[in-house]
């Protein structure tokens, strides 16, 4: 579980994976081979999909293919042997974790273990793409109608109602990549479900994705991206959800604001 990590200088965080040598090569082959390795994971669901034991297998090469990018771009997901033990064992939850920049997705993808069943919730206007719609129900992305938050909530609710205990829905609570330095305001969408659905919620805290990939930027830098993960959230039924969306977020800022 969780622990005080140790403070780490900056000049550490900055230090990429690989030497300068290592990366320029690296980034060539990302160049080169990456459009058309990328290109056949996003057409696999329009020609596998109805074949036995696609979405078991399709997930497991989108999650090889983030940590391929990741090692392509020198980019180290950061976490500790005990939180990969306790991310692979987890049951019965909700997976929470905050939004710095578009590396989040792949990095989170690169480090939870094979162990953990987890999916994304995805906005309805992708599903009516015909070439994302067969991958997203392929690999068993919740859908959501975002433009009623009711229709949303119930849709998500659901969702989660009806997966097996070991499988977890990952949510950014914040709603969108946050700019600030510190955690942005959280929705309540996560407590409600968590709430309904009598699961716990599983924290997670990603930093310094920001740092490597900001806003209006598109090439990332190479170097760490440091990931903890906390002990279950259980929410109080006595409590009000705002009290417990504060709480939450009060836990995540307590570990997010340490260097």
């Amino acid at each position: 579980m969780h622990k005080e990590p140790e403070t780490k200088s900056t000049s550490t965080r900055d230090t990429a994976p690989d030497p300068r040598p290592v990366r320029i090569v690296k980034r060539t082959v990302l160049i080169l081979l990456g459009p058309p390795y990328f290109l056949v994971i996003a057409f696999a669901p329009l020609l596998c999909a109805r074949r036995r034991g696609f979405r078991g297998w399709y997930w497991r090469l989108v999650k090889r293919a983030c940590s391929r990018l990741l090692w392509l771009l020198s980019i180290r997901a950061d976490i500790s042997d005990a939180d990969k033990r306790a991310l692979g064992s987890d049951t019965d939850s909700i997976i929470v974790i905050n939004h710095r920049s578009h590396l989040d997705g792949f990095t989170l993808m690169d480090a939870i273990p094979d162990t953990k069943w987890f999916t994304f919730a995805a906005k309805k206007e992708l599903f009516e793409s015909p070439l994302l719609r067969t991958g997203f129900h392929g690999a068993g992305l919740v859908q959501i109608d975002r433009k009623s938050g009711k229709v949303a909530m119930e849709t998500l609710t659901a969702a989660v109602r009806d997966m097996p205990r070991r499988q977890s829905v990952v949510l950014f609570p914040e709603g969108t990549r946050t700019g600030t330095q510190s955690l942005g305001e959280f929705k309540a969408g996560a407590v409600v479900v968590a709430r309904e659905t009598g699961r716990t919620i599983r924290p997670i805290v990603i930093r310094d994705s920001d740092r490597l990939l900001p806003r209006r930027k598109f090439s990332p830098k190479s170097g760490t991206i440091r990931i903890d993960v906390m002990e279950p959230f259980v929410c109080d039924l006595n409590a009000s959800v705002d009290e417990d969306v504060a709480r939450l977020r009060a836990t995540m800022m307590a570990v997010f604001d340490q260097t």
